[in-house]
């Protein structure tokens, strides 16, 4: 069996130095613009984290709330308050949630948590769920007297804490224009897709399902060289640097050709998840992924295998690659 080998840490202690150059001159900058608005921020993972971290950055005063307390305390310890439970973050004017999954999402961002708080209060949920998940908790968040917006994203964890995240928005657009300013210090541009925030979610879906194609395409591609003597990391340097540039085959092809998978920046469940989305999404209208069931294979066999569970989704292309 091969050896996977281990890419950079993400972060050292999550705060790295260079990290925390950029939030002691962010700061400087803006604490005196921002301080004055209060943002909550709900869900503290490896993405919640890097995000909020940019609107602490940004001199806004950031209430964070995370399910395991301790995961807020580096943010704390950078200026962030600490909510005592949900509700309290999401009283805040302006909050922002970046949850697991479906039933995360809907737990959190419930009747009883988005009850209470100021008027006008507005709810930016940047996770990847489903559309039908979307819709569920805008209604909540309506009868509530909330505005909700669906804003997932593109981008692995170090360029959400570098700010370089491409943000995908759906929403009234009196409530994307609201948010827009606290969105400008996540992401280098606001993707808008609609009025609807199911629509910002089916985007996701469907860029997520593209890159599992990816994913699959360059480990049969890699597989297909290597058989015949060319070595992995010369084909995607090829493939990169001519016919398929971008983050997707430079920044996954260099890990799949040198195999480091870990520590894992998206998780081998997370990829079989975001299959499932898109799965249901065409199950809504009926449309046909005959792909589908061949990336479901992959993802199953990868998680069904102890080497590969645990490692980055683009260690599903080992599954193909062992032939």
């Amino acid at each position: 069996m091969p050896a996977y080998g281990r890419q950079q840490p993400i972060r050292s202690g999550w705060a790295q130095k260079r990290w925390h150059i950029h939030f002691r001159s962010a700061r400087m900058n803006t604490m005196t613009t921002h301080r004055e608005h209060t943002v909550g921020f709900l869900g503290l993972g490896n993405m919640g984290q890097a995000i909020a971290g940019r609107l602490v950055a940004a001199g806004y005063d950031v209430v964070v709330w995370n399910r395991s307390p301790e995961a807020a305390d580096e943010l704390v310890a950078a200026g962030a308050r600490r909510a005592t439970d949900a509700r309290e973050a999401l009283a805040a004017q302006i909050s922002f949630s970046m949850l697991a999954d479906d039933a995360a999402a809907e737990a959190v961002l419930s009747e009883t948590n988005l009850a209470g708080g100021v008027e006008g209060r507005i709810h930016v949920n940047m996770a990847s769920i489903s559309a039908a998940a979307a819709d569920r908790i805008q209604a909540v968040a309506e009868s509530a007297g909330v505005g909700y917006v669906s804003c997932p994203v593109l981008g692995r964890p170090n360029v959400a804490a570098e700010g370089k995240l491409n943000l995908l928005v759906a929403g009234a657009p009196e409530h994307c224009d609201a948010v827009a300013p606290y969105l400008a210090h996540c992401g280098v541009k606001q993707w808008r897709f609609g009025d609807t925030p199911r629509q910002a979610n089916a985007v996701k879906v469907a860029m997520n399902f593209t890159i599992l194609h990816a994913l699959q395409a360059m480990a049969e591609s890699i597989t297909l060289v290597e058989a015949h003597g060319v070595d992995a990391s010369d084909f995607i340097e090829l493939m990169s640097n001519s016919l398929f540039g971008g983050a997707v085959y430079a920044g996954y092809g260099s890990m799949i050709a040198e195999r480091r998978y870990s520590p894992p920046g998206f998780r081998m469940p997370l990829g079989l998840k975001d299959l499932g989305l898109a799965e249901e999404l065409a199950a809504e209208q009926s449309v046909e992924l005959p792909t589908a069931p061949i990336l479901r294979d992959r993802f199953e066999r990868a998680l069904a295998d102890p080497e590969l569970a645990e490692l980055d989704w683009s260690a599903v292309a080992e599954v193909t690659r062992r032939r």
